[in-house]
């Protein structure tokens, strides 16, 4: 049984890898009816937390019988989404033109690196290219070493992912007063720098410059930072207003001049020193305790065994556990269409016939 905000909504997702396969799990967590097609002979993964509650279906997009399975979806789909090269859907017959031929009112999501133009268009690339050529890959690391890449969380899933996303509700939203589908054509190159308003002003303003680890927010300014502590484990710093700067400084028994001297960059190298002192001389769970009923803005840095046993993780159930697999719970929380019952891993394939029927399609 379906619930949550996007109830009803219908959504067709071609099987891929990067931020397509999350933005069907995250629009399916919040109701969506999502049939994901496999390429014929695919295996399903043991573990699959981007397919979780999806319908799963394995067709060949070449195979004449097929196509036409996928032609009958999407006469009663409101969304389809592909993350593959520029041009490789037209080739099967299954571009937007044909789609809107079978379906006017179909959003048609597409996500792509590069986008679907351009001189890049057609070449191949990950995450940690389009985070190089947008800039955003320069300035995350350490001083005089190389970049390093934020996982896959900058390109993938935030620029892409959730541009993907926010494109396909807009144009859904469009089509209540048009009654008209539309291509979303959504590039991580393009996600990536919307991302980044904040240090594109700071860069305005003449706050900031192009050496990693000597900026306010990259780990150059020694009160928003990581600091060892004496097991071998670090703390998050994040005391950037002066208030809450000061109960640092009040916390960690520093002299109290720093208070007023907190934003003089000729001091930063000196600050780091004694703040990287202070934090050597407890274990992590020690300045945990010490800081914890304050506004100093520091907190322990948890691994992966750790997240579920943090106080405010457990009291939102932000984690949970399905078949022993620790995995976000659904995001964001909604005040009445609650989505229930969203978490089932997908086991087995359904039938064509199955999902036909399901969808109401002789």
């Amino acid at each position: 049984m379906h619930s949550g905000p996007l109830n009803g909504l219908k959504i067709i997702e071609l099987a891929g890898i990067g931020p397509a396969p999350l933005a069907g799990q995250l629009l399916s967590d919040l109701g969506a009816d999502v049939i994901k097609i496999l390429r014929k002979h695919t295996k399903i993964n043991k573990e699959p937390i981007l397919d979780r509650n999806k319908k799963i279906i394995s067709l060949d997009l070449k195979n004449i019988n097929d196509k036409a399975i996928v032609k009958k979806l999407i006469t009663k789909a409101d969304v389809l989404i592909e993350g593959f090269r520029p041009g490789v859907m037209e080739r099967l017959g299954l571009g937007p033109r044909d789609c809107a031929k079978i379906n006017p009112k179909l959003v048609f999501g597409r996500i792509t690196g590069w986008g679907q133009d351009g001189p890049y268009a057609t070449k191949a690339g990950h995450d940690i290219n389009y985070l190089a050529v947008t800039g955003a890959l320069n300035a995350i690391g350490l001083k005089n070493s190389e970049p390093i890449p934020p996982l896959n969380l900058l390109g993938d899933y935030a620029g892409g992912t959730m541009f993907l996303i926010m494109g396909i509700l807009s144009a859904l939203w469009e089509r209540n007063t048009s009654n008209k589908g539309q291509v979303v054509d959504a590039a991580m190159i393009e996600g990536v720098p919307a991302l980044m308003s904040l240090i594109h002003t700071f860069k305005a303003q003449d706050n900031w410059n192009n050496d990693r680890s000597s900026n306010l927010l990259d780990g150059g300014c020694p009160y928003y930072k990581c600091y060892k502590t004496k097991d071998n484990m670090y703390v998050s710093v994040g005391a950037l207003e002066n208030k809450f700067f000061a109960i640092l400084i009040e916390k960690l028994e520093l002299d109290h001049n720093w208070i007023k001297n907190q934003e003089d960059k000729s001091k930063w190298e000196q600050l780091n020193h004694e703040i990287s002192a202070k934090f050597l001389t407890k274990t992590r769970n020690e300045w945990a305790n010490i800081f914890f009923d304050t506004d100093a803005c520091v907190e322990p840095v948890l691994n992966f065994n750790e997240v579920e046993s943090n106080l405010q993780n457990r009291s939102r159930n932000i984690f949970i556990r399905e078949n022993n697999t620790l995995q976000a719970n659904i995001a964001p929380k909604f005040s009445r269409s609650v989505p229930q019952n969203r978490l089932k891993q997908v086991s087995e394939l359904k039938t064509c016939n199955q999902i036909l029927r399901e969808w109401n399609i002789d």
